[in-house]
């Protein structure tokens, strides 16, 4: 099966499938005598089980070492089930996270109604100075405990670099 074919099969671009075989998670398959790649049918199954353990939080990196133990006969089974079992208490964390900050978005803004309700049309009610009160000190330290995962890995892009750029974000 041609790389097309492949890409299409799985839902993916031909230049992902590429990016896969740099990476080491799709063997080089053999070429045709005009220089086409020539996949087994298995690959459409290998890039649907990569796809889904990317969506599953699985690192590029985490998979090529996985793939690569079970490609040599290994048994990855158990760190499988490790890495797995850790993105799930990840997850546990950052969704307890994300519902207390939450609960303290629903208050500040319904403190804002209350003022933006007492402040005249045409009038700054300085709605963004209040987060700035000691009465919502308690957003200072809601940051570190929903940010402190490391972001999955995307789904390359072909449109981007093969290496990653450092991207500044602005601050304040």
């Amino acid at each position: 099966m041609r790389s097309s074919a492949l890409a299409r099969a799985a839902g993916v671009s031909t230049d992902t499938l590429r990016y896969y075989e740099r990476r080491g998670l799709l063997p080089r398959p053999p070429r045709t005598a005009s220089g086409y790649r020539c996949y087994p049918p298995q690959a459409v199954h290998r890039v649907i089980v990569i796809q889904r353990a990317l969506d599953a939080g699985f690192t590029l990196a985490e998979l090529t070492r996985i793939l690569r133990q079970r490609d040599t006969g290994g048994v990855p089974c158990r760190e499988v089930f490790s890495i797995a079992s850790a993105r799930l208490r990840d997850l546990d964390e950052r969704i307890v996270g994300l519902i207390d900050l939450r609960d303290r978005l629903s208050a500040v803004v319904a403190s804002w109604q209350r003022t933006l309700d007492k402040t005249p049309a045409g009038m700054r009610a300085r709605l963004l100075d209040t987060l700035a009160d000691p009465a919502n000190a308690r957003f200072a330290n809601s940051e570190p405990r929903v940010s402190k995962l490391e972001p999955r890995t995307p789904r390359p892009d072909p449109r981007q670099r093969s290496t990653p750029r450092r991207v500044s974000r602005p601050s304040g």
